[in-house]
């Protein structure tokens, strides 16, 4: 009865770190291309910019 807990703990550990590595890699993958002006090209910039509040809608039409 006292492991369930600790693997409900660890799973949630688990999904907690997932979750903040792919909006890390996301980030870093927006920066590197410089494509704030588009539509994100894969799930982790996609979540990125829900997490971050960067939305960009139907392009820019600024420089």
């Amino acid at each position: 009865m006292t492991t369930i807990p600790l693997i409900i703990a660890g799973v949630l550990g688990v999904a907690l770190l997932v979750g903040y590595v792919m909006v890390l890699v996301g980030i870093r993958r927006e920066d590197k291309r410089l494509s704030l002006r588009h539509a994100p090209d894969g799930a982790s910039a996609s979540l990125a910019r829900k997490v971050t509040g960067c939305r960009v809608r139907n392009g820019v039409s600024w420089t």
